[in-house]
């Protein structure tokens, strides 16, 4: 009991940067506070104490304002930052190290019995007020977007946004990587949203990609002519096209 409550004060300095001490963590945040509850509510509702179970959970929402039902399933290391409006219904499925941020429904589409609600791999994110809904599959590493409403399977590692929620193309995940050089990549943002700064700042990736490709070029080529490599390398990293031009000629 001891290990798993250590687990969920650990991720939460992985992924919070506001957290500070374990007192903190362990006194304010409702996200690790409904994920503890759940698990009395989850024990009581396996034991056949429907009933308890329910009224355990009620009680866990009115406190932490984060509802999930005992009968769902969550895995190791599952964090819910921030936690007020998170929706987690009976048959949902939650693998280990994923994260939910405020807002998340893991609903279902059918008033059918048995298994109507999502499952979600390892280490999936889901954005802010996400809705994902149906007895669907969310990969492994997968990514919602904000506000995005997901009724269909999603495949491990993608990238899914909008209203229904489509899968992200090669082209935006090549401008997700190359923004990490930055030191910086937001989740889950296209560029043909419609928010002058985004665009802006996807014209200054997509700027960048096109740049490292020529560049890639040019060091196959001077590779193949038997150039100075590590030089153009020494360019390319250092972004400095005059050096790199000094070099070509």
């Amino acid at each position: 009991m001891f290990q798993r409550l250590r687990e969920d004060i650990a991720v939460v300095f992985e992924r919070d940067p506001a957290a500070r001490t374990f007192f903190e963590v362990l006194t304010t945040y409702p996200g690790v506070h409904a994920v503890l509850w759940h698990r009395l509510s989850h024990r009581l509702w396996n034991m056949g104490l429907k009933w308890l179970a329910r009224f355990s959970a009620a009680l866990a929402r009115w406190v932490t304002g984060v509802e999930i039902h005992p009968g769902a399933k969550l895995g190791r290391r599952v964090f819910i930052d921030h936690g007020m409006g998170v929706v987690i219904g009976e048959t949902a499925e939650v693998g280990d190290d994923c994260t939910l941020y405020h807002g998340v429904t893991l609903g279902g589409t059918s008033w059918q019995k048995g298994k109507r609600h999502p499952t979600l791999g390892p280490g999936v994110i889901i954005g802010a007020g996400a809705k994902v809904l149906g007895p669907i599959t969310i990969g492994a590493g997968a990514k919602i977007g904000s506000n995005a409403v997901v009724v269909k399977d999603v495949p491990a590692g993608a990238t899914a946004v909008g209203i229904p929620a489509r899968i992200i193309d090669d082209e935006a995940r090549a401008r997700s990587e190359a923004a990490k050089k930055f030191g910086f990549a937001a989740y889950a943002v296209s560029s043909d949203m419609n928010d002058p700064v985004v665009k802006a700042i996807h014209g200054l990736i997509e700027h960048s990609v096109t740049t490292d490709q020529r560049i890639e070029a040019i060091l196959a080529e001077l590779k193949r002519l038997g150039g100075h490599i590590e030089e153009a390398q020494r360019a390319r990293d250092h972004f400095d096209p005059d050096y790199l031009n000094k070099i070509v000629d």
